[in-house]
């Protein structure tokens, strides 16, 4: 290097402390976020939580909507960390897919986050609040669908999904499952509930896959196969008992009706003697 050429700064022991410092206040950050979500996040709240003084929170983050902002792109490294890097390193097509869709209910009922999944509940609590909030969390959710569509295209190219399909469509169809899981599973405390989302992407996926695309798939339940059959007949046998219930309710009254027509008659035949 000439003697002219400017030396690159070593990075100071206070430049690593601040970024161990900024790591650890977004980690609690998204832990209360998850729960108390990001408008009930406050530096206050965390200042406490970390035994920080107030104005060290403030050196990082210059106010709540940026600690919010912040907050969502640590959650979203988080999730990239969980679940997209352990997917691609699948096998691409129905293999990947199905890992995605696998390691996403894994990584919910596992509880990375405390109060679930992150990015559910933040779109939940922001969907009609136009903001920069917002709209990263909504960018990143497109990503989210953007993948799912991505790799259901990456099967079909590969020969293993029906090319009728429309991966946005399926990609919907998906999250909606995981979604609805996460709900039960948070407000019911429905532990079935990750294996009913899983028992129903995995049908979608039989059902459109190609022979070749089946054999990479886990097989389908049989028992639950044989458990949806028999809540069919059961729901079957209800709805004709019901029928019946009904036929016999409407018969009732004209079988009254006889029976008196059937007395005067009687009645009548009995005054004439």
């Amino acid at each position: 290097m000439s003697s002219t050429g400017k030396k690159k700064r070593p990075v100071t022991r206070l430049k690593f402390k601040g970024e161990r410092t900024r790591q650890a206040i977004l980690e609690t950050a998204v832990d209360i976020a998850s729960v108390a979500g990001l408008e009930g996040l406050t530096i206050g709240q965390l200042a406490t939580k970390l035994q920080m003084s107030k104005s060290g929170l403030f050196a990082h983050f210059g106010s709540k909507e940026d600690l919010q902002l912040a907050t969502v792109d640590a959650a979203r490294s988080i999730f990239i960390q969980a679940v997209i890097k352990p997917t691609f390193a699948a096998e691409r097509g129905l293999a990947r897919l199905w890992k995605l869709c696998d390691i996403w209910l894994a990584y919910v009922g596992s509880k990375v986050f405390r109060g679930g999944c992150f990015f559910a509940a933040a779109a939940a609590e922001f969907d009609s609040r136009p903001g920069p909030v917002r709209d990263r969390i909504a960018a990143i959710m497109k990503e989210w669908l953007a993948t799912l569509a991505q790799v259901v295209s990456d099967a079909q190219a590969d020969g293993q999904f029906d090319k009728k399909i429309d991966p946005a469509q399926l990609a919907f169809e998906i999250n909606a499952l995981e979604l609805a899981a996460n709900w039960a599973f948070q407000l019911y405390g429905d532990k079935q509930a990750f294996a009913r989302a899983r028992a129903a992407t995995l049908e979608r996926l039989h059902r459109y896959a190609t022979p070749g695309g089946r054999a990479v798939l886990p097989q389908l339940n049989q028992n639950t196969s044989e458990a949806k059959a028999s809540d069919r007949r059961k729901n079957l046998t209800q709805a004709h008992q019901l029928l019946r219930d009904k036929e016999s309710k409407r018969k009732a009254p004209r079988t009254r009706q006889s029976a008196k027509g059937a007395k005067r008659a009687t009645a009548v035949r009995q005054d004439k003697r």
